[in-house]
């Protein structure tokens, strides 16, 4: 069998471990010299395949290798960029073919959501049609938990420790000053069409009367009224109330709270702003003081929060691709399974590219309480397991040690190209 380089990309927007996803294809990857050269990785997602940016990651030394396990964002760079279709672009995809060929490119790993395991399923098909022999293995990620097929997606973990965490401190503030202060704090997390995040700001209650009081859903439509009179009931009963919302918050007509008129490069309506509309809200119509906070970047970058399962899934499911890509398997995503037991268990799995491009997994309506403002114990249950265990990064000078890598480029090949 002949030898063959690879190629690693990651894409959308990043997590606090998905270079340990990285860390896990590139550590793996070495294990079968027989099968695979070379580890690339490309500059910024699927564009550095494009423009033929194939940074050589054999060149980076084995500490700044395993650095990527503790170093959040993407450390080789990571794009928002939706190729078209063969049909409509077929120049992207010859370019692709062209790239690969002329670094004898015989597996492509794409870490990323449901936009990106559209890319992998697309490459996959494009390159069968064109006899182009490749290992097209999707590996999963996103904060956002909304991946079809696997249990949990990488990402989701940490973030969900982060937010949990981080509400049930400030609940502790609004607290102690609620009387001569603060009445109603808003905290505004991620997640445009699936609640998951914003159900996980639930773990940080240890009683039924302890905040969050109260959580806003995409899969809820928003009313104002009721809005306004849970908050105003909640005050009078506690002296203070705690409220999570999803930047996905909508009114019934589907109009987001917060939408703006741009778009990002999938076409997604930029969203942000769902928390202080909230409170002025509540400022006009219930005259209340209040603080709100849009935590944004700080949920999926907080590398120093991570979930140790989180951890070890991300790790676990880039290896997973190496493994199912030198067992001669294509068109697939590695998967997290979880087990039946009453402990919590997983193992991981695999399914087709085809089954989850595109594709999201919103927060089941059982999940979610009967007034649609809190979660159910069975979401509970399933949320815990994923936030257990501490896997703190190294420290130096009181502040997380990153890896840094010195992203030696491959020499290109081919004429310049465009996108």
């Amino acid at each position: 069998m002949s030898v063959r380089n690879a190629f690693y990309a990651q894409s959308g927007g990043v997590t606090a471990v998905i270079n340990t996803s990285a860390c896990g294809v590139i550590e793996t990857a070495k294990q079968y010299p027989d099968h695979i050269g070379k580890v690339y990785a490309g500059r910024n997602g699927i564009l550095g395949a494009l423009q033929e940016e194939l940074i050589d990651t054999s060149l980076e030394s084995i500490e700044s290798i395993a650095g990527l396990r503790h170093t959040p964002g993407g450390a080789f760079g990571s794009c928002r960029y939706k190729l078209a279709s063969p049909e409509d672009k077929p120049e992207e995809y010859q370019r692709l073919i062209n790239i690969f060929k002329a670094h004898d490119i015989g597996y492509f790993f794409y870490n990323g959501g449901g936009d990106s395991m559209d890319t992998a399923h697309k490459i996959s098909l494009f390159s069968q049609s064109r006899g182009y022999d490749i290992s097209c293995i999707g590996i999963p990620k996103t904060v956002d938990n909304d991946l079809p097929a696997t249990d949990s997606c990488p990402g989701f973990g940490s973030v969900a420790k982060y937010i949990a965490t981080s509400v049930k401190e400030a609940s502790r503030d609004v607290e102690s000053m609620h009387e001569t202060s603060t009445k109603v704090f808003i905290m505004e997390v991620m997640g445009r069409h699936a609640g998951w995040i914003t159900a996980a700001a639930a773990l940080a209650m240890e009683e039924k009367s302890d905040p969050p009081h109260m959580l806003l859903f995409p899969e809820i439509d928003f009313c104002r009224e009721t809005f306004l009179a849970r908050v105003d009931q909640i005050v009078k009963k506690q002296g203070f109330c705690v409220i999570v919302a999803s930047e996905g918050t909508h009114y019934s007509d589907k109009t987001f709270l917060s939408a703006s008129r741009s778009t990002d490069a999938f076409g997604h309506v930029q969203l942000g702003g769902t928390a202080p509309i909230l409170a002025r809200m509540i400022k006009e119509s219930l005259g209340y003081r209040y603080h709100w906070a849009v935590v944004d970047y700080l949920q999926r970058a907080a590398r120093h929060m991570a979930s140790a399962v989180d951890v070890e899934q991300a790790y676990a499911v880039g290896a997973a691709a190496v493994e199912y890509a030198v067992q001669g398997k294509s068109g697939i995503m590695s998967t997290i399974i979880r087990g039946d037991d009453a402990v919590y268990t997983w193992s991981i799995g695999e399914v087709a590219l085809e089954k989850v491009a595109n594709v999201e997994v919103s927060l089941p309506r059982h999940f979610i309480s009967e007034d649609g403002l809190h979660i159910t114990e069975e979401c509970r249950r399933y949320l815990e397991p994923l936030i257990v265990g501490e896997n703190y990064p190294p420290f130096k000078h009181g502040v997380p040690v990153h890896t840094r890598l010195k992203k030696v480029y491959v020499e290109k090949q081919l004429p310049l190209f465009t996108v």
